[in-house]
């Protein structure tokens, strides 16, 4: 059940991201949202190796808020070095 409030949680900070950042994003709207669910996939299990997380705790949301800006970033980087 954590797998799935982690995804539900990080489809929402993923659309927040998007309004957050400045900008046009290269990605849609699927793309910003799958970005926050591997974001706070990524605040999650990387919290948990940290020692930051219990086994059951999952990210709470400015964990995965900062996972998803982080990404949204390096997403944003990687594409515009890619099309120029």
């Amino acid at each position: 059940m954590s797998i799935i409030w982690t995804i539900l949680i990080g489809f929402i900070v993923g659309l927040l991201a998007k309004f957050v950042m400045p900008g046009r994003d290269p990605g849609g709207f699927f793309v910003t949202a799958a970005i926050g669910i591997i974001g706070s996939l990524i605040a999650t299990y990387g919290g948990k190796a940290l020692g930051i997380y219990g086994g059951e705790e999952t990210a709470g949301f400015i964990g995965a808020f900062i996972g998803a800006i982080i990404l949204l970033i390096l997403y944003r980087l990687l594409v515009r070095n890619r099309s120029t």
